[in-house]
């Protein structure tokens, strides 16, 4: 008796799909952001945000510390650009 299987592959559950890479961050309101991506997004250099989120700071950028490390929403971020803008017209 000689019987024949079927092929492995056809009764194996379809692979899922891969997760998709970091390389690009999303844009989006709830986006967390690194040091580096903020000074990307407002053209500046990322030693210049280091220096925005000390206390001592006049009018820091508000961000979030995870234990040593410091992250940005997207949203806090542009919303504090909003206020200087409207600072320096008053």
């Amino acid at each position: 008796m000689n019987r024949t299987t079927p092929n492995k592959a056809a009764r194996t559950a379809p692979a899922p799909a891969e997760p998709k890479r970091a390389d690009a961050p999303v844009k989006t309101d709830d986006a967390i952001l690194t040091p580096e991506e903020v000074a990307e997004l407002l053209k500046v250099p990322p030693t210049w945000v280091y220096e925005k989120t000390r206390q001592r700071c006049q009018n820091p950028i508000p961000c979030l510390r995870i234990g040593r490390y410091i992250r940005f929403r997207l949203s806090a971020v542009e919303a504090w650009l909003g206020q200087q803008s409207t600072e320096r017209a008053a």
